[in-house]
């Protein structure tokens, strides 16, 4: 019941403080950011092994807190430049910069294969590619391989609408009723209408004209039809 108790204990403190720290996906960490995640959990899983749990979680702590600290002083540029790495730039004017891919230590096959992810295949059709701190690759295309804008037509087009979900998974989401000032006898009378169970929904969304779009977990059957095609042997 001990180790079980201790379990909970820093599973729970250190949920508290990675919220704490906020919020940043690991692709977006630095190579600090890292180094400040790998020993808040060394600190905060020691108690389940040893004693000495609340020295512990006070280590913790003092980590969480020097971490945010050094954070706010990275916001001055001069400090920020010695706590992260500088940008590196791999691609110049459709050039390859060979001295960039060896300061990244990235093979050709590898940057390749980053420039297809993103959809380019031809380095000459690229004005600038760069290694950014977080380590992801970010290209800019030549002016003339760029995608069309509606700018570029003149082209004058409406504001992007993103459908508001009502149901998530079988479960009303009561705080988007609320903000869409709609009752839940509104919402439980359209999906009536069309037959289905708040239960048995995976999605429903409020769509720009004020109807609700429902997406329900049965999938339909298209044996036979080329455009519906599965690979592997469950067709």
């Amino acid at each position: 019941m001990e180790l079980i108790y201790r379990t909970i204990i820093v599973f729970l403190a250190g949920y508290v403080f990675l919220r704490v720290t906020g919020k940043k996906a690991v692709s977006q960490m630095h190579t600090f950011d890292l180094l400040y995640i790998f020993v808040l959990t060394n600190i905060i899983s020691t108690p389940i092994e040893v004693n000495g749990l609340g020295k512990a979680l006070t280590y913790a702590a003092i980590t969480v807190v020097l971490y945010k600290i050094l954070i706010r002083l990275s916001l001055h540029n001069k400090l920020r430049w010695i706590i992260y790495e500088s940008p590196t730039v791999l691609i110049r004017n459709g050039d390859i910069d060979r001295t960039g891919l060896k300061k990244v230590r990235m093979p050709m096959n590898e940057l390749l294969s980053h420039l297809r992810v993103q959809g380019y295949t031809d380095t000459q059709n690229i004005d600038l590619a760069v290694m950014e701190e977080t380590g992801s690759i970010s290209v800019i295309p030549k002016s003339e391989y760029r995608p069309i804008q509606p700018k570029d037509l003149n082209l004058k087009v409406k504001k992007e609408y993103v459908p508001i979900p009502l149901i998530m998974d079988g479960q009303i989401i009561y705080h988007n009723l609320k903000y869409l000032k709609l009752e839940q006898g509104w919402l439980m009378n359209e999906v009536k209408k069309t037959g289905e169970k708040v239960e048995d929904i995976i999605l429903a969304t409020y769509l720009e004209n004020g109807k609700l779009f429902i997406d329900n977990d049965v999938i339909k059957e298209h044996k036979g039809d080329p455009y519906y095609y599965n690979p592997g042997e469950d067709n």
